[in-house]
């Protein structure tokens, strides 16, 4: 999604998401949509936390953020950070 201005909703975000997971560089077989969601939903919610704001500048932020994050299920920042960062850069247009 380019930046347009106009931020797409959740539903939209998730759908893509669910679609394509299995063809991003970070998935590992045998892991299901489910495992991957809650980091899609962070990227996508972290754009509007810290909106302006580069990855690099926010991403200890969100690492520690992670931690603390109620839907993370036991998935580990390591484990997962690069979704995060698919989703962010994703909303912010980077990709």
């Amino acid at each position: 999604m380019a930046n347009t201005g106009t931020r797409t909703d959740w539903k939209t975000e998730d759908a893509y998401w669910r679609e394509n997971y299995t063809r991003r560089p970070y998935f590992e077989t045998g892991r299901d949509y489910e495992f991957y969601s809650p980091a899609y939903r962070f990227g996508y919610d972290a754009t509007d936390r810290y909106s302006g704001k580069q990855w690099n500048d926010v991403e200890p932020d969100l690492r520690r953020d992670w931690d603390r994050y109620e839907h993370r299920g036991q998935s580990t920042w390591e484990q997962i950070k690069n979704a995060v960062k698919d989703a962010w850069d994703r909303m912010v247009g980077n990709r």
